[in-house]
């Protein structure tokens, strides 16, 4: 079938089309046409153009304010807060990185909340904006309970996914993102999409047994990475992400939407970190002693994490985007139908 091949702008373009033609503001259509457009740009198809749908599915809900103005708090202390007012987290983001990165600029340390947002995407591009202001940066936010606790038989926690950047002069930075569970849902719905079957492990049914259908995964609940310490980790994110910042745990946001056919609303912790404030004093040059770790890692013939999705970045700077005919047919009928191309 014939594939056609977009470049990064014609893509971020047609995007930014569709969710206006649903209706969200400008300031809104624009963020997350970027966020979806970066992650096809990057390969990582889990989270590009396959997450229209979804939100626009949220929208005709009526479950995300589509015109929300996010407002920002900022006062002497290290938190930032900006409540998203129902809108998406995207913008909400884009509002407080600024005022994030001049409160680390002033004290070392500092974090950026976000309250009452509808988060769809990966945290990798918010990480990648503070890499590239120098800073090392940590992002995590609850999901909807869709995974079981390691030892329990139904779903509790979310996919809470965590993500971590270091930058690198002159190079791409060391960034990873990752669900706590086993794999992003949005994985399985890739596998059932593709009528495969899940690896052993990843998930169980409706009646706690262990699965590879992934439909019956869909109806029960995956299960965390790395077992009770993945189960653990994504506990810490319920409880520092969710409940200190004072917003929904995963448990709270499924039962709010009644479906995870939607984006799940909750807040997002970010924080981030001045290097050489913390060094300061101590230990020479922290970017260049990290990048003697980078090269023994390298060395030893190992990778970095995200380097697979820098070179694919690299090939869509110089040859564009380049999607299936399918893919291009779900673009033209969202893009001409708008919300009444959604079930």
């Amino acid at each position: 079938m014939t594939k056609t091949t977009f470049t990064i702008q014609e893509l971020t373009a047609l995007v930014t089309e569709i969710f206006a033609g649903a209706g969200l503001s400008t300031l809104h259509a624009e963020a997350l046409a970027q966020v979806i457009t970066s992650a096809e740009r990057d390969a990582c198809k889990s989270h590009g153009i396959y997450r229209i749908e979804g939100c626009l599915r949220t929208i005709k809900a009526g479950k995300v304010v589509a015109d929300a103005e996010p407002v920002m708090t900022v006062d002497n202390s290290a938190i930032v807060r900006v409540d998203a007012l129902g809108g998406f987290s995207s913008a909400a983001f884009e509002m407080g990185v600024s005022a994030l990165a001049s409160r680390v600029s002033d004290l070392g340390i500092a974090a950026l909340v976000l309250n009452n947002c509808t988060h769809f995407s990966a945290l990798w591009h918010e990480i990648e904006l503070l890499t590239d202001r120098g800073l090392v940066g940590m992002a995590m936010c609850p999901s909807y309970a869709c995974v079981a606790p390691t030892g329990g038989s139904e779903a509790l926690l979310g996919t809470n996914p965590f993500a971590f950047g270091w930058p690198r002069a002159g190079g791409d930075p060391y960034i990873f993102d990752f669900a706590t569970s086993v794999a992003a849902r949005g994985e399985i719905e890739l596998y059932r999409q593709a009528g495969k079957p899940l690896p052993e492990g990843w998930a169980i049914d409706a009646t706690g047994n262990p699965t590879t259908d992934p439909s019956a995964a869909l109806a029960g609940a995956m299960l965390p990475f790395g077992a009770h310490k993945g189960s653990a980790i994504s506990t810490m994110i319920e409880l520092i992400a969710g409940i200190m910042i004072g917003d929904a745990t995963s448990v709270e946001s499924l039962a709010a939407l009644g479906s995870m056919t939607l984006a799940p609303t909750h807040g997002e912790l970010i924080l981030a970190f001045d290097p050489a404030r913390f060094a300061a004093g101590h230990g020479g040059d922290p970017l260049q002693r990290a990048e003697k770790l980078f090269e023994a890692i390298l060395g030893q013939g190992a990778r970095l994490p995200s380097q697979r999705r820098f070179t694919a970045r690299a090939n869509a700077v110089t040859n564009g985007i380049t999607l299936s005919a399918d893919e291009v047919e779900v673009l033209n009928r969202l893009h001409s139908g708008g919300l009444s191309a959604i079930d």
